[in-house]
């Protein structure tokens, strides 16, 4: 096994970074907190009491919300004395230790655990549920704690189950580029690993330096190159879980063709822990493009934007790895909280042929598409972040100038910045991964993840702007346009139950009349459990609660998560 490295407190790299005569100038600020969404800026300082301090206490998830406790078990002092002699020196309560653990990396919900428990290998997780499953011992799973709908924090008292020190690479084939590893390992440090052997890790998200596969695997997170590479569902080749009485399914197969009886890894991704707790996984990593560029594009409007997309696709085509776009809201944000600048403004727009020169000329070295001695324009309604990854600079780049002049041509662009070496384009790529560290620096965030017919995809942003007014702070949309992925965000001073009212269920219903999704990747866990009904009919919910009851009849793993309340 190889090891990865364990961050404790983490380190962070902000990136600051400003468009100034033409090129980008970098920041970097360190600080000793522990890893946020994004490429890092510091939200809240983990395991530290000054920070703590500083930051409004997070309101007991029991006191918000209309949950009832079920009846489990309380951890008595013997039960701590025989997880000790499972996890020797693993078994935490000292109650600050036990602070972050408790409260979701938003700061929306928080539990009252007593006890985390750190195991290193699939047998000891086997034998805290065996014991747990005897006991009639609630159990929280936890990663890296970077979900958005409160499923990695217990709800009352349950055990957290931390995979924090399962952090091993088991296997790595340089041919089939099949990676077998611990469910801990932190998607950032198997993207390096992967990446010094000339491949890449299929999944990308803004919270890579602390979310665990595992954690991914179990919510089916979906990410930056979900366009290029597809859903977990595909790239997941087997899976090892423990499931509630401590029964170690071994499905942990590298093969990518295995036509033998139900597909069972199918039932763990995507289940939040609610039927099993993944210990390990085998996923298929591509190769890892030579050829990358990125382009961050201004559209005078969202109808705009959908037809820069058809474009994209069209003129494109195999080298398309992603297409986000974010409204000038989001750009606000950022740059107010993070103080990431836009760089696509300039003061005057720019006649199509020297948008068009300048892109030629530009692809195959860092520079920005228009005149480096320009002073910033007014911002563009809206903005796309297109990513192109192939295994030939010339061909991409023949590829991209022939794309961008289409749509400069036809007005559907009207400025942008192309980035070709890697630091640049971080640079870009942290404009759009950071947006949710900026609305969390905003206020109080009701965050919602749909899943929409594309065409569709912005007119609940505006619906709810008309419909909410000065009650809110700023209603934002932005999210992955390739996969019909909005992430709608509606910020306010502080929680405010009418406004919820506003809220909910008129976004649920909304999108059920579209026949979307309320939850399109980040997974429903506590807050979303109960709008289940908007997606599923009702013979799906009474199939996943029989499920439920045949893996987990005593309902110990991850409770008051996924499936709703009441059937």
């Amino acid at each position: 096994m190889v090891p990865l490295l364990v961050r404790g407190p983490a380190w962070l790299f902000q990136w600051r970074a400003a468009c100034t005569l033409g090129a980008f100038v970098q920041q970097r600020t360190w600080a000793g907190v522990s890893r946020i969404p994004g490429l890092g800026g510091p939200l809240v300082q983990r395991g530290s009491s000054s920070a703590s301090s500083q930051a409004p206490e997070v309101v007991l998830t029991r006191e918000r919300y209309p949950v009832r406790r079920l009846p489990f078990a309380q951890v008595s002092e013997d039960d701590l004395a025989a997880l000790e002699r499972i996890v020797p020196g693993r078994v935490i309560t000292d109650p600050e230790e036990l602070e972050a653990p408790n409260v979701d990396w938003l700061r929306t919900v928080r539990g009252s655990s007593k006890v985390l428990l750190r195991p290193r290998t699939s047998q000891e997780v086997a034998h805290i549920l065996r014991y747990c499953h005897e006991r009639n011992l609630a159990v929280s799973p936890q990663g890296g704690n970077t979900g958005m709908v409160g499923g990695s924090v217990p709800v009352f008292d349950e055990i957290i189950l931390s995979t924090t020190l399962m952090n091993q690479v088991m296997s790595f084939h340089d041919v089939s580029g099949v990676l077998v590893c611990q469910a801990g390992c932190i998607l950032e440090e198997l993207g390096r690993y992967v990446e010094e052997r000339g491949f890449l890790m299929p999944l990308d998200l803004g919270a890579k330096g602390s979310c665990h596969i595992g954690g991914n695997v179990a919510t089916n997170a979906g990410g930056l190159r979900f366009l290029r590479y597809g859903s977990l569902r595909g790239t997941v080749l087997g899976l090892e879980v423990v499931l509630a009485d401590g029964t170690i399914l071994n499905c942990l197969t590298s093969l990518r063709k295995d036509n033998t009886g139900y597909d069972l890894k199918q039932l763990f991704i995507g289940s939040e822990g609610t039927l099993g707790v993944i210990t390990a996984v085998s996923i298929l990593c591509p190769p890892k493009p030579s050829a990358v560029n990125v382009a961050f594009l201004g559209c005078p409007g969202f109808a705009e934007v959908l037809q820069t997309f058809s474009t994209c696709r069209q003129k494109l085509g195999e080298i398309l790895s992603a297409f986000e776009f974010m409204d000038a809201e989001c750009m606000k944000l950022v740059e107010l909280h993070l103080r990431l600048a836009s760089p696509v403004r300039a003061p005057e727009p720019l006649g199509v042929l020297q948008l068009l020169a300048r892109a030629v000329l530009t692809l195959g070295r860092p520079c920005c598409l228009r005149s480096p001695c320009l002073l910033p324009l007014p911002e563009s309604p809206f903005y796309v972040l297109i990513e192109t990854s192939g295994s030939g600079a010339g061909h991409d780049a023949e590829k991209l100038s022939d794309f961008l002049e289409q749509v400069l041509g036809s007005g559907l662009v009207t400025d942008g910045t192309l980035a070709t070496d890697q630091r640049r384009i971080k640079m870009l790529w942290s404009l759009r991964e950071r947006i949710t560290e900026a609305l969390s620096r905003d206020g109080y965030v009701y965050k919602y993840d749909l899943s929409l017919p594309v065409e569709r995809l912005y007119d609940l942003v505006s619906d709810l702007r008309a419909r909410l007014g000065p009650r809110a702070k700023h209603v934002v949309g932005y999210g992955h346009l390739g996969d019909g992925n909005l992430h709608l965000n509606v910020t306010a001073e502080a929680f405010d139950v009418s406004l919820l009212g506003a809220l909910e269920p008129y976004v649920y219903e909304w999108t059920a009349r579209q026949r979307g999704s309320v939850s399109a990747e980040h997974g429903l866990g506590f807050k979303k459990r109960d709008v289940l009904c908007y997606s599923k009919p009702p013979e799906a919910l009474q199939l996943m609660q029989q499920l439920k009851a045949l893996l987990d009849p005593k309902g110990i793993l991850n409770p008051y998560k996924t499936l709703p309340a009441r059937a």
